[in-house]
C-alpha cells in the first residue's frame, strides 16, 4: 500500500455510468482524475513518492498558512520570473513539512518541486492567480529547485537551494515521464489491440454462425468468449468512441431500457440469449454486433492513442470492474460479470507488461502491485462452481468480502501508476 505521510487517499468514488454522444453508457475513461484529487501518494524509487496534486480553487493564502497541522510551513511564491520562482525558502530544513505555494503571476501556473536529478517530489496543477496551495514533502539532506510554469509563459527555474544538515534521505523522488517517453509503448499497445481485434471478430462469427442456425444452446456458449476477447481490450476504450458504446454499451439511460431501439452490442445479445428470445429476433441485433466490431477494427488501424490515456486506463479497468462488474450491473442475463472483471485484470496485465520498462524504475511496490492482480484472479476463479462463472448476488459472504476488498486494493495500488504517466509540461 502507498505511503500515506498523511495524505488524502487517492482513490476516486465510485461515479456513475458516463453516457457516449449517443447517450449509451460505456465503459468510460474519466480524464484528469489524478488533477482533481487533493493529493496523491505515489509509490516511486526508494519506497514511495508522496506528489501532491491540487487544483487551482480560489482559497486565500491564509487557509495554509497556520500550523494547525504541527509541521513547519514555509511560504513560497509561483511566478514566470526566475528571481520569484520559490522565494521565500530562505531557511531549508529537513524532514517533513509544508511549502505553501502562493501564485503572484497573473495567470494559472503549474509548480514542481525537483530534486538535484530533476525527479519530483512534489507538484501543484492548475494554481490560480492570487491562491495558495500547498505541498508536503519529505526532505532529506540535497539540493532542490522550484519550477514554475505559468500559463502562456515558458518555464523558469527558481534558485537551487541546499538542506546541509539533517537526514541524508528523505521521502522518494519519481522521475516524470514526457511524450516521448510514452509514445513507443503506446504504440505497441495499439498494435496488440489490432491484433486483439481479429480474435474477438472470429469469435463473434462463431456467435452470428450459432444464431443464424438457430443453436442458442451454441450461440449461449459461443456468447462468453466473444465479450471476454473484447473486454481484454480494455486499455483502448477511450479511444473507441461511439462504436465503442454502440458494441459494449448498456441500457442505462435508454429511455425504453432493454426494449429501447438503441440497445445494442454484447449486452443486447445477452439479454435475449437469456430472456427467451429466438433466434429470428436475435438475428439482426448480432448481425449489427458483428458489424460494429468490424466497423471498429477498420477504425481502429487510423486511430492514436493518447498516450496519456496509456497510464491513465490501467487504474480505470479496475475502477470500471467495481462500479460494473462487480455489482453486477453489466449482467443481462448470463451471469458471468465476475467473468467480465476477470477479463479486465488480464487487460491491466497486458498493460502494464507494455508500460513495465517505464513504470519499473518509478514503482519500487510494482512487484505488490503484480501479486495483488494475481490474487484478485485467484479469488475470482475460486468463486465459480463445477467450473462455471456465478452471478455476484449468488456468492457468500465471505467470498463477495474477499473479492470486493481485493479491487479495491488494486484501484489504490494503481492509482499512482495514473500519476507517474501524466504527463508533464516541460517547458
Amino acid at each position: 500500500m502507498p505511503i500515506r505521510n498523511n495524505i488524502q487517499d487517492a482513490s476516486s468514488p465510485a461515479a456513475p455510468d458516463e453516457p457516449a454522444p449517443d447517450g449509451r453508457p460505456v465503459r468510460r475513461v474519466r480524464r484528469g482524475w489524478v488533477l482533481l484529487a487533493a493529493c496523491v501518494v505515489v509509490a516511486a524509487a526508494g519506497g514511495g513518492l508522496a506528489v501532491a496534486l491540487t487544483s487551482g480553487g480560489a482559497e486565500p493564502a491564509a487557509a495554509s498558512a497556520g500550523p494547525a497541522d504541527g509541521l513547519h510551513h514555509t511560504a513560497v511564491e509561483a511566478s514566470s520570473s526566475s528571481d520569484q520562482c520559490g522565494k521565500g525558502w530562505t531557511d531549508p530544513k529537513a524532514g517533513l513539512q509544508v511549502f505553501d505555494v502562493h501564485n503572484v503571476a497573473t495567470d494559472a501556473a503549474e509548480v514542481y518541486l525537483t530534486d538535484s536529478s530533476g525527479a519530483l517530489l512534489g507538484e501543484i496543477d492548475g494554481l490560480g492567480p492570487g491562491t495558495t496551495r500547498p505541498i508536503q514533502v519529505q526532505l532529506g539532506r540535497g539540493s532542490y529547485t522550484f519550477r514554475c510554469l505559468v500559463e502562456d509563459t515558458d518555464a523558469v527555474n527558481g534558485p537551487v537551494v541546499k538542506v546541509a544538515t539533517g537526514p541524508a534521505k528523505g521521502g522518494p523522488a519519481v522521475r516524470p515521464v514526457n511524450q516521448h517517453d510514452v509514445i513507443p509503448p503506446t504504440l505497441t499497445y495499439q498494435k496488440w489491440v489490432a491484433r486483439g481485434f481479429k480474435g474477438v471478430i472470429s469469435k463473434v462469427h462463431t456467435l452470428q454462425s450459432a444464431v443464424d442456425a438457430g443453436d442458442l444452446g451454441a450461440a449461449r456458449k459461443a456468447w462468453l468468449p466473444a465479450h471476454l476477447a473484447y473486454t481484454r481490450l480494455g486499455g483502448a476504450y477511450g479511444a473507441f468512441g461511439d462504436l465503442g458504446g454502440a458494441v459494449d454499451g448498456t441500457d442505462a439511460g435508454l429511455p425504453g431500457g432493454v426494449h429501447d431501439k438503441d440497445f445494442s452490442g454484447f449486452h443486447r445479445v445477452e439479454y435475449g440469449l437469456w430472456h427467451g428470445e429466438s433466434a429470428t429476433s436475435l438475428k439482426a441485433p448480432t448481425d449489427q454486433l458483428a458489424k460494429d466490431l468490424k466497423d471498429l477494427s477498420d477504425q481502429w488501424a487510423g486511430t492514436r492513442m493518447d498516450p496519456l490515456d496509456t497510464g491513465l486506463r490501467a487504474h480505470e479497468i479496475t475502477e470500471d470492474s467495481i462500479q460494473l462488474d462487480l455489482t453486477g450491473r453489466s449482467d443481462f442475463g448470463s451471469g458471468t460479470s465476475l467473468a467480465t472483471a476477470r477479463a479486465g485484470l488480464d487487460g491491466t496485465v497486458e498493460l502494464l507488461d507494455v508500460l513495465h520498462p517505464l513504470l519499473a524504475p518509478r514503482d519500487a511496490r510494482l512487484p505488490q502491485l503484480e501479486a495483488a492482480l494475481k490474487t484478485a484472479g485467484d479469488d475470482l476463479d475460486a468463486t465459480r462452481k463445477s467450473g462455471d462463472w456465478r452471478a455476484p448476488d449468488t456468492l457468500s459472504r465471505a467470498q463477495r468480502e474477499r473479492v470486493n476488498a481485493d479491487f479495491g486494493d488494486l484501484a489504490e495500488q494503481l492509482a499512482p501508476v495514473a500519476v507517474i504517466f501524466d504527463i508533464r509540461r516541460t517547458s
